[in-house]
């Protein structure tokens, strides 16, 4: 992943700015999710990553490492249509990004992205970056059936040891290639958290945004100050401050995105080598760091504090949006996993005014009622035995 610039370069300034927040406070909600984290689960992860072998472009072990990421997901509850394949090619390979969405409730829109990446160069790359890989995994499966305000993106990255290859075709492919450009909260990239085994590693560096542009610094200083109160709050690690740099997030950073990071204190020796294995790295590091990232994605997304779990899921997680509206109407499948469904919209005299049979449906879909008028409409999904029934006005 990185090349070790970091002791080289004045860090003194940038601990000195850090402007911390009072705004946040310990959220017991958070702290039971927080709690699920799986000790067992990441060791599995680590190791089963480790046995997928070197990660290198053109590789049978990368297609491999991308189909075992895809299968994880689906284990957890994530639906066919939340995932996506962001394929791209460079020197003669093809070489996939996976992402998963999950929409939010208040601001679907709008997304919060934890990113890090799944390719190795020379080893097996247990450290860098399955550690990271096996984080967000933890995240993702915590998070699955967890209401949040905001819409998140789990993103795993390839080419990345070929100079950021995946997470650069996403940004001009994907982020700015959506009309409007896709609007992004916060980027957290975590990327090398193993740590070194016999070592003391009960210390997480927050990585904030010092470079150019500088009109995203501000806000990275912000974020980043809150990942640190999150890591204090949901886990036992002490942070350090440092700056981003060579990863993933650095072409969110160039596109004027917000930034933050997570990396290792006591950095490996054994980055890009064959011995990067599980022996050399601390996995209870990485299931504490598990547990501070995840805080952070709760409180970054908005998770909600008080919808139950079987409240957020007795619709299947179906919405429909914005609402009001005036044009159209966005229709989020949720967890539903039919091939078809039927959508109609009813006016207040019980008439039906829309009515549209979906065939083989995307995760989301947009229905046109620009011609209907303005009024309180029942929005009504049928999917094979299951019904979802909600109230939408259009303006």
């Amino acid at each position: 992943m990185k090349f070790s610039l970091r002791k080289s370069l004045l860090l003194l300034p940038a601990v000195l700015s850090l402007q911390t927040t009072t705004a946040q406070t310990f959220q017991q909600r958070y702290a039971d999710i927080v709690s699920g984290c799986s000790e067992e689960g990441v060791l599995t992860n680590l190791q089963e990553f480790e046995d997928l072998g070197v990660k290198y472009r053109g590789t049978a072990a990368l297609e491999n490492t991308y189909q075992w990421l895809r299968n994880k997901y689906l284990s957890f509850g994530y639906t066919a249509s939340q995932l996506s394949t962001d394929t791209f090619s460079y020197s003669g390979s093809t070489c996939k990004n996976l992402v998963v969405t999950k929409i939010g409730t208040l601001y679907p829109n709008t997304y919060v992205i934890v990113c890090g990446h799944y390719d190795s160069i020379t080893g097996t790359g247990t450290n860098d970056n399955g550690s990271g890989v096996a984080t967000i995994l933890e995240i993702a499966r915590l998070m699955q059936n967890i209401p949040s305000d905001y819409s998140i993106k789990f993103i795993n990255f390839s080419g990345e040891e070929d100079g950021l290859r995946g997470s650069q075709h996403y940004v001009s492919s994907v982020v700015n290639g959506t009309s409007p450009k896709m609007s992004i909260k916060v980027v957290l990239n975590i990327d090398e958290v193993g740590g070194v085994a016999g070592m003391t590693n009960d210390t997480i560096t927050c990585e904030r945004d010092t470079g150019s542009p500088t009109t995203n610094n501000a806000a990275s200083n912000t974020i980043t100050s809150q990942l640190i109160t999150c890591v204090g709050l949901y886990s036992p690690l002490n942070t350090y401050l440092s700056y981003a740099y060579a990863s993933d997030y650095m072409p969110f950073e160039e596109n004027n995105e917000v930034i933050t990071g997570l990396f290792e204190k006591n950095e490996t020796p054994h980055r890009h080598t064959d011995t990067d294995l599980l022996e050399n790295m601390d996995p209870v590091y990485v299931y504490n760091i598990s547990k501070a990232a995840t805080g952070a994605m709760l409180h970054f997304s908005g998770a909600s504090t008080t919808l139950t779990n079987d409240e957020f899921n007795k619709d299947f997680q179906v919405s429909f949006f914005p609402n009001p509206t005036q044009d159209f109407i966005n229709i989020n499948l949720g967890n539903l996993t039919e091939n078809n469904y039927n959508f109609s919209l009813i006016d207040v005299n019980g008439k039906v005014v829309v009515n549209k049979e979906v065939v083989n449906p995307g995760q989301l879909e947009k229905i046109n009622v620009k011609d209907l008028s303005k009024g309180v409409y029942l929005a009504v999904l049928k999917a094979g035995d299951k019904e979802v029934t909600k109230k939408i006005a259009i303006n």
